[in-house]
């Protein structure tokens, strides 16, 4: 077993069985291969299955399948192993094994183990370990969460405020991604956690601190604190929607959906996130029975009352897939798809396979799925690959998983994930791990799994 190519597997879902398909084999009653799999080096298969030897009260069998992947140093294994041993109440073990890998140098382990200790009454300690490297933003981040346990806030404010004025001459590499703009907004955070509500919120309105960051903090902390006026006021001002969504989650949880509503459709009507606005004043609308609402509010949006595009720019479909989704949701089919029309007409009738897919399910509702199937394949993409994948979901839909399979596997091994959930439904387990072990190998010169902790994509 070797940390670089489980760290690669893992992360890239290639050449494993990924844990939605590992719930699918507990689901269908197939715990003995989640169990012999979890010893072949298949990590999501040790992870579930030590979760579930540990809910058996068999926490030292659980350890025993999670020991190989810990042998290899892999960070993520190291993680998962502290955190179960967290959860039994082990809490010693968990903090020794991650004091290992902080003498060993890995760059993600003083983090865990410093949050660690402050959970578990060793604040002041994991203060004094992260005060060295106040220039970090992730240890910076820390030490303002571990300041609250260690009653510190004083002293981590006065650690970060010379960092305040620090203009960035080559970001993130002047600064390790610790700006002055971070900085402002961890020092927020530590005012807000003292009380000093007003203070934050002074500090997040400067004139120099007007990223999209600091609205979005400042729009949460007005919400958090109740403060209606000023959230109504930063709705008005602000561009960044942050304000508007927070505003409109307040008024809600309040018991006043018109207020909510109208907060929406005023950024429906002046902002450049009329989009957004748009989707999220539906779904408001449906979740309180207002659904015929929601569907004409969105039909107006797109312009197909009266053929013109207002508002919608190309490429944008978020208005389509949610106005789609309502009419389903809704038992308005027909409807769904008379405006879906009216928008192709816009376009000259021509629809490329994601405006055309949101079609499908409204047509299976309508004139069936094989009417629906028809219809997808009459479509220029309509027998490629990433087409199949939604074919394949009608046809699953349906109860009609020997024709899904027959679909996937014509594309194999493209929808690789699809075919093997669809292989574990008809209990064809074997077929199904075959499937998931095809993968493209690790290329040459990809960071070692022990160290990296990074998205690859």
């Amino acid at each position: 077993m070797d940390a670089t190519d489980l760290d690669h597997r893992a992360r890239t879902r290639s050449g494993c069985i990924p844990p939605e398909l590992v719930s699918r084999l507990l689901e269908r009653g197939h715990a003995d291969v989640v169990e012999q799999q979890a010893g072949r080096g298949e990590w999501f298969c040790a992870l579930a299955w030590a979760r579930l030897l540990g809910e058996r009260a068999r926490q030292a069998d659980a350890c025993e399948v999670l020991a190989p992947y810990l042998a290899t140093g892999w960070w993520t294994a190291v993680v998962a192993a502290a955190e179960l041993l967290e959860g039994w109440g082990r809490v010693d073990e968990a903090i020794e094994i991650t004091r290992v890998r902080v003498e060993a140098g890995h760059p993600m382990a003083l983090e865990f183990y410093t949050r660690l200790l402050a959970r578990h009454g060793r604040a002041e300690e994991a203060f004094a370990l992260l005060r060295p490297h106040i220039g970090e933003l992730s240890l910076a981040t820390a030490l303002v969460d571990v300041a609250a346990a260690a009653g510190r806030h004083e002293e981590a404010a006065a650690l970060l405020a010379p960092r305040a004025e620090h203009e960035c001459s080559d970001f993130p590499w002047c600064c390790r991604g610790l700006s002055r703009d971070m900085t402002t907004g961890l020092l927020a955070t530590l005012l807000e956690r003292q009380g000093r509500v007003d203070e934050a919120i002074a500090l997040l309105h400067t004139d120099r601190t007007t990223t999209i960051d600091h609205r979005e903090q400042l729009a949460a902390l007005l919400a958090r604190h109740g403060r209606l006026d000023e959230l109504r006021a930063a709705a008005a001002a602000d561009d960044s929607w942050d304000a508007v969504r927070q505003l409109a989650g307040l008024l809600e949880e309040r018991g006043d959906v018109e207020g909510a509503v109208a907060a929406y459709r005023q950024a429906v009507e002046s902002t450049v996130h009329a989009h957004h606005a748009a989707s999220e004043q539906a779904r408001l609308l449906a979740r309180h029975g207002r659904g015929g609402e929601a569907i004409e509010m969105l039909r107006v949006q797109t312009g197909l009352q009266t053929g013109l595009r207002t508002g919608l720019r190309t490429g944008d479909d978020r208005i389509l897939h949610a106005l789609s989704d309502l009419c389903l949701d809704q038992g308005r089919p027909h409807d769904g798809l008379v405006h879906l029309d009216a928008f192709a007409t816009v376009h000259g009738g021509e629809e490329d396979w994601e405006s055309y897919r949101l079609r499908l399910r409204l047509i299976a509702a309508r004139d069936g799925v094989d009417e629906a199937i028809a219809r997808a394949r009459s479509h220029p993409e309509g027998r490629t690959s990433y087409a199949a994948q939604y074919v394949a979901e009608l046809l699953t839909g349906a109860g009609r998983i020997e024709e899904a399979v027959v679909v996937l596997e014509q594309h194999a091994p493209a929808n690789s994930h699809d075919l093997a959930a669809c292989l574990i439904d008809l209990g064809r387990v074997e077929d199904a791990l075959a499937v998931l072990e095809r993968h493209t190998p690790r290329q040459a010169g990809q960071p070692d799994g022990r160290w990296r902790d990074e998205s690859p994509f």
